[in-house]
């Protein structure tokens, strides 16, 4: 690991969602975009009424990050296809931001991407946000394209086995 990256705390244990998870992974993300953006509109993210139904259930990865027994931060995987998987809801509580809980999180997600078979993950967040930019550009994401306020990063993954050649 470089110099300057920060390490995971100690404590931190990175797990797959379950349901007693709901109301904390919930009020965190959109404490987040709230946070972001200004305010945030309860009802204008929907795979978060119900996040068991939305993500595991539907055969996506969602993950959370917990110190002690406090949710600290989330992590989607939504697949798209038999190769790509779509990184979502990164959200880290600002109390704990800059320990590289994002970074275990995303690293995670990458694990569970390749063993799935997935080749490519791709990323949409706002053009704006710098952080999660900068965190992306920081995994081997590169930018494919930029509209209406978003921006785009892919990260192309090596296959699980070297010999191993896709469709």
């Amino acid at each position: 690991m470089f110099a300057d990256t920060p390490m995971p705390r100690n404590d931190l244990h990175i797990r797959p969602f379950c349901a007693t998870d709901q109301a904390a992974a919930r009020r965190l993300i959109v404490a987040g975009l709230a946070e972001h953006f200004g305010y945030a509109d309860e009802h204008a993210n929907p795979d978060l009424d119900d996040i068991a139904a939305s993500y595991p259930a539907r055969g996506h990865v969602f993950l959370v990050a917990e110190a002690g027994d406090e949710l600290i931060g989330t992590a989607g995987l939504l697949l798209g296809g038999p190769e790509v998987g779509r990184v979502v809801r990164v959200s880290v509580a600002r109390e704990h931001r800059g320990q590289g809980i994002a970074r275990a999180l995303m690293t995670r997600l990458h694990e569970h991407a390749a063993t799935m078979g997935l080749a490519r993950l791709w990323v949409e967040t706002n053009d704006d946000w710098m952080d999660a930019i900068g965190l992306y550009v920081s995994l081997g994401y590169r930018e494919y394209a930029r509209h209406d306020g978003s921006v785009y990063l892919a990260l192309e993954l090596a296959p699980r086995n070297p010999h191993e050649r896709r469709a």
